[in-house]
């Protein structure tokens, strides 16, 4: 049996015990596709490479040791414990935005219910509750170009993720980025409960109240500062609800931790 751990530095063992967190709580949360889907994490004082899930694996199944260390062309770096590979939609998507956004070190996809219901619709995700404020000016959008097999799709991929840290992929699902685990895992909740509401809303064939322009710029300038390293609060807000979902998750299972 491969020790991972002995092979590793302490800084790239911690990171991959949060990442195999990221994967159980999405698991817990019922945002999974089967063995589909990624979330990636930059390793700490390696360039170009970063942290992937097993192809093959469920996200219950994840662990520190089972991740999969690669480069931005999906070279294995450290052979995992495992006979499985990686899924390439997965390098092609999160190559793209780890090489053009070094300031996002982890980047969660997802094909949940909701994320892709808002994303087949040509509105969008519209700014009628809380959680999609937290989206204005902070999200992109990229048109569906079949599965994401391509790695000429990269730079069309990164434009349309412009500066912002999140996108909706038309027809297809939800990209969430951060510049640690913590602002990831809060922008694909949040993105993700804005999709459900936002779904919840329109079912009721009702009219929707509109939310005025002054409190949409108003969200937007504070919201804005929440997620400034440097701005109000330091963004302490992710950190205290990452934190809070890490000792749910070690209440049953600290498993992910091997």
């Amino acid at each position: 049996m491969i020790d991972i751990r002995a092979q590793v530095s302490e800084a790239e063992w911690a990171a991959r015990i949060e990442l195999a967190a990221f994967y159980r709580i999405i698991h817990r949360l019922g945002m999974t596709d089967m063995i589909y889907n990624h979330v990636t994490l930059k390793v700490p004082g390696e360039e170009g490479a970063f942290l992937i899930n097993a192809f093959g694996l469920d996200y219950s199944e994840m662990t520190a040791s089972s991740l999969v260390k690669i480069d931005l062309d999906g070279n294995i770096l450290l052979p995992p414990p495992h006979d499985y590979g990686i899924n390439y939609a997965g390098l092609v998507i999160h190559s793209a935005i780890h090489a053009a956004r070094p300031d996002l070190h982890c980047v969660a996809h997802s094909h949940t219910r909701a994320g892709v219901a808002v994303s087949s619709l040509e509105c969008g995700l519209l700014p009628i509750n809380q959680n999609a404020l937290r989206f204005v000016g902070d999200l992109g959008y990229h048109d569906y170009e079949g599965p994401a097999f391509r790695m000429e799709e990269r730079d069309r991929l990164v434009a349309n993720l412009g500066s912002a840290n999140n996108m909706i992929l038309r027809n297809h699902g939800l990209i969430a980025g951060g510049r640690d685990v913590a602002q990831c895992y809060v922008n694909l909740w949040s993105l993700e409960t804005a999709c459900r509401m936002q779904i919840d809303t329109m079912a009721c064939g009702a009219p929707i109240h509109k939310v005025s322009d002054e409190a949409i710029e108003e969200s937007r300038r504070i919201y804005a500062m929440a997620n400034d390293p440097d701005g109000m609060g330091s963004y302490t807000g992710a950190k205290l609800e990452w934190a809070a979902a890490v000792r749910l998750l070690d209440k049953d299972d600290t498993s992910y931790r091997s």
